[in-house]
Formats: C-alpha cells, sequence, structure tokens
C-alpha cells in the first residue's frame, strides 16, 4: 500500500500502532510494565490498549524493573513474545542482568535450543530536565553486548517501522526512545520534518505490513559538502544545523543510523566518500561511546576518501545538569554540530 502524504501523526502514536498492529496479529505478543494498563502509559504510549487487549496482554507491573524484565525473559525462552516497556531507561540497570547478561546470550548457551525474541523499549536520553539520575543514554552500552539488536529511532515513521520489525525478530530487541520526542514539536522543539525529503516523517495508514528493514541507515537530508552522522534526537540537532549552514554556503549530508546494532557501514561509508568529510553525533558521553566505534569504522573504511580528520560531537562529559539552559548547553546540540562541520571543512 502507498503511503499517504501529509499524515500527522505523532511518535508516541506510531509506537502505539506498531504494538497494537503486532498483537492483533500474533496473540503470543504482550506488553509489560509500570503504568502500562490502568494509567494508558506514563506517556501515554499504551493509551487505549488495556481496552483492546485486557488485561493478561497489558500488565501493569510492580515498580521493579529487575522482576518484570526476568519475567519477560523466562516468556520469551517459552514462546512468548513480550513487550518489556521501561519507564525510564535510566533504571534499567537494576535489571543488568536479566536484559544484557541472560536475553543476548540464552540462544548461544542453549546450543540453539532457547531464544529470547523479547522487546525492550522506554525512554532514553535527557532533555526533559529530569535530573542526572533519570536521564541516562544506554546505547553506548548496549551496542557494547553482541547477541541483540538495538534501535534509535528519530521519526514517527522510523519509531513504527523499527519496533514492528523488532518485535519480528527472533533476537532481543532494544528500541530506545526519546520523552522529547513523543509529541514530536509539543514540549518546545522545532519541527524539523519539512526538511526530510519524500515521505520520510510519517508511515504508511492503513499499512500492518510496513516495517523498516533493521540494519538499514537512512539518508535524511542529501548534500555535498561534509556528512553528519546521528541516531533519535541528534538527528533533529543536525536538520537544525543543515539549515543554519545552508545560508553560509555549506550544504550537509545527514545520515540517520537507526540501529546501532546491527550498523551499516556500508551507507555511512558511501556517504563520507562522496562528501570527503565526516562528523558524527552522538548524545552519549565521549569516552568508549558508540559514537567512538562509528568514527573508528569510518576510517577503516574511508581514511584514503576523507579530506581532515573524523570529528565528534556529544553530550559534555559531565552528569546531566537539571537547570534547562544547562542542560540544553550539554547536550550535542545544533551550535556544538556547526562548529563542528566548519572546523572539519575548514571553514572555521
Amino acid at each position: 500500500m502507498v503511503a499517504t502524504t501529509g499524515r500527522s501523526i505523532q511518535y508516541r502514536e506510531a509506537l502505539r500502532e506498531a504494538m497494537e498492529e503486532e498483537m492483533r496479529i500474533d496473540e503470543r505478543i504482550f506488553l509489560m510494565g509500570e503504568e502500562v494498563g490502568e494509567y494508558n502509559g506514563a506517556y501515554k504510549v499504551s493509551q487505549g490498549m488495556l481496552d483492546e487487549f485486557g488485561p493478561r496482554r497489558v500488565v501493569d507491573s510492580p515498580i521493579s524493573e529487575t522482576g518484570f524484565a526476568g519475567l519477560g525473559v523466562g516468556a520469551a525462552m517459552y514462546g512468548l513474545r513480550p513487550i518489556i516497556e521501561f519507564m525510564s531507561w535510566s533504571f534499567c540497570l537494576v535489571a543488568a542482568d536479566q536484559i544484557i547478561n541472560n536475553a543476548p546470550k540464552m540462544l548461544y548457551m542453549s546450543g540453539g535450543q532457547f531464544g529470547c525474541p523479547a522487546v525492550f523499549r522506554g525512554n532514553n536520553g535527557a532533555g526533559g530536565q529530569l535530573g542526572s539520575t533519570h536521564s541516562w543514554v544506554v546505547e553506548s552500552l548496549f551496542s557494547h553486548v553482541p547477541g541483540l539488536k538495538l534501535a534509535v529511532p528519530s521519526t514517527p515513521r522510523d519509531a513504527k517501522g523499527l519496533l514492528k520489525a523488532g518485535i519480528r525478530d527472533p533476537d532481543p530487541f532494544f528500541n530506545l526512545e526519546s520523552e522529547r520526542m513523543l509529541g514530536m514539536g509539543l514540549h518546545g522543539d522545532k519541527d524539523y520534518s519539512r526538511y526530510l525529503h519524500g515521505n520520510k516523517w510519517a508511515p504508511p495508514e492503513n499499512d500492518s505490513d510496513f516495517v523498516i528493514e533493521l540494519g538499514k541507515a537512512d539518508i535524511k537530508k542529501p548534500g555535498t559538502d561534509c556528512t553528519v552522522i546521528a541516531a533519535g534526537r541528534p538527528v533533529h540537532f543536525a536538520l537544525e544545523a543543515a539549515e543554519a549552514l545552508e545560508e553560509e554556503g555549506i550544504d550537509i549530508e545527514v545520515v540517520d543510523v537507526r540501529t546501532y546494532r546491527p550498523l551499516d557501514i556500508e551507507t555511512i561509508a558511501g556517504s563520507v566518500r562522496r562528501t570527503g568529510y565526516a562528523v558524527v553525533v552522538d548524545q552519549s558521553w565521549p569516552f568508549a561511546s558508540v559514537g567512538s566505534e562509528v568514527a573508528s569504522q569510518i576510517y577503516d573504511h574511508c581514511y584514503d576518501d576523507m579530506d581532515n580528520k573524523v570529528v565528534r560531537v556529544h553530550n559534555d562529559d559531565i552528569p546531566a545538569p537539571y537547570n534547562r539552559q544547562r542542560e540544553q548547553d550539554m547536550l550535542p546540540n545544533a551550535k556544538k554540530i556547526i562548529d563542528a562541520v566548519r572546523s572539519v571543512t575548514y571553514n572555521a
């Protein structure tokens, strides 16, 4: 089915559509987490799902990530398809043994007898004045672990298509969402959907078979002068930077990684070879970050094609401040990206 252009849908609604469509297709799928049912989700992602699917498939859990994450791993081993929601990925660490020491290793350690097709999803990252302990960015931590797949969707289209692919995938799937993007513009962030080429903002309507293949990056904005690689909310910072740099005559290409596990280095490298310059934007802290791995792989594939070093843009190497302005300054924001592009392209 061809997608309708101009469809209006929020990021949270796209996530809900993905879960609802898959749950209608497969009765083994259930959603579990804190406040997902009676309260319609802490961020209203699961609004209305309890009414349709009932309390056996939309399950409110105690405030015990260790307990309900472990239940999800066990359920997946025995044939069910759990979707485990973390209200905040910041608190998934109490369940680290279940989600990163067991789930990704289960197939290997059981000699192929038990897989773990569980989905773990929820809010990731800073930007909403939630303080340091609620603002963890976990993609660098989890991307280190073999045996899982990990996505950081940046648009409603990607949020739906990647989550549906992850629900259907036989491996543990981590979907890292951003509380700041759930309303896509309703919380003060500018909406850069108009800069995206083609119909890449909204998912197609009434198409339950729409999925986005895991491990396929997406060129959100073509350009000729420099490649900017990002995932999740930083894609929007990159598009904001692109708007400003256009006024200076610098045309950047924005590549949305979409999934860090697996990583589509072919698309990234192809873009860098065309432009000759690379800026990697990552909302993790800089030391031992997933952005460092992307930069390293760019060197491996494009060393002879680049006219300067790879420049990285990260969160500042500090705990997330609560103060709104300091928090925005800490993020890999448009100003930092603009400065990085100017520097790497010898326009500083």
